[in-house]
């Protein structure tokens, strides 16, 4: 029995010890991030990565930091903004699908075995940064976690922001640096939130994970997440969410355009157009959003 109990042990020791902890350099599997993402029920990419639809992103570029932060409030998402940002070519809202990088202070062995699986699954070029922009696709921000560092944090300067500007279409966020601001300022429309910008080159770090869970100051920040940038800084929406955020924001907008329209004829006073609707103010917005085509209704509480 003890010779039978030995045998096991080591079996299942050899079991444990020569399974890989991870199929691909620093990220999870598939099985992994859909797990975690486990309440997003729509399309996913093949990495298992939710895809928010296009239809839905383009209903977020109406919302903001405030419209949102009372939807995700409502549904226990304490945590989903963070502000005090520089933003480098401000304009139109950054929305998009997040991708994760995360990055760490170097560590000679570490890195050495991170740039032996690089080549291992064949990626292009010694700079590690330049690997997590090769994964991207339309519609995609990439969020990356350089833990605030801005000497050595640069992850990116013109050259690789015109790369990831022409595979996404839309920004970058950092939480680290950037380097030539200059550069980067002529690329029309790619929105860059950074913590700082710096000459340095990107160095004295390692990449530890792609499109795997990260920190963005005191955000956890999940691959798939929809990402809301306003001129109040970064919102990150649980995918799942993001059409009940898009829902509220269309509704404030159609209740703005009645209310205004009600204090132009003069039929409401301010202080009732912003106070508690009563039941037939209610229902004479509901008929008004009938007639604008909105499937959107107030509730008659």
């Amino acid at each position: 029995m003890k010779s039978f109990l030995r045998i096991a042990f080591a079996t299942a020791l050899l079991i444990i010890v020569t399974q890989p902890a991870f199929p691909q350099l620093g990220m999870f599997s598939n099985e992994q991030r859909l797990d975690l993402t486990r309440e997003w029920k729509g399309e996913r990419f093949p990495d298992g990565r939710p895809k928010v639809p296009e239809a839905t992103l383009a209903r977020l570029k109406n919302s903001s930091a405030e419209r949102a932060w009372l939807v995700l409030r409502n549904a226990g998402y304490l945590h989903q903004f963070e502000g005090n940002w520089k933003v480098i070519n401000p304009g139109d809202r950054l929305i998009g699908r997040v991708v994760t990088a995360v990055f760490m202070p170097l560590r000679p062995d570490v890195n050495g075995v991170i740039n032996d699986h690089g080549n291992d699954e064949h990626r292009v070029g010694k700079g590690q940064n330049s690997w997590v922009i090769d994964t991207l696709q339309p519609g995609d921000v990439l969020v990356v976690d350089m833990f605030g560092k801005i000497e050595d944090g640069t992850f990116a300067g013109d050259n690789l922001a015109t790369s990831i500007y022409a595979k996404s279409g839309t920004g970058l966020v950092v939480d680290g640096a950037v380097r030539d601001e200059s550069g980067i300022s002529e690329i029309k429309g790619f929105r860059c939130y950074v913590r700082g910008v710096d000459p340095s080159a990107i160095g004295g770090v390692t990449l530890m994970g792609i499109n795997v869970p990260i920190r963005i100051g005191h955000v956890t920040v999940m691959p798939g997440d929809v990402i809301l940038g306003d001129p109040e800084g970064l919102t990150f929406i649980p995918p799942q969410l993001a059409e009940k955020v898009a829902d509220h924001s269309d509704l404030i907008e159609l209740r703005d355009e009645w209310g205004h329209e009600m204090l132009r004829e003069g039929k409401y006073p301010p202080g009732t157009i912003d106070g508690k609707w009563t039941k037939e103010m209610i229902e004479e917005f509901n008929r008004f959003a009938e007639k604008q085509g909105s499937k959107l209704r107030m509730k008659v509480e």
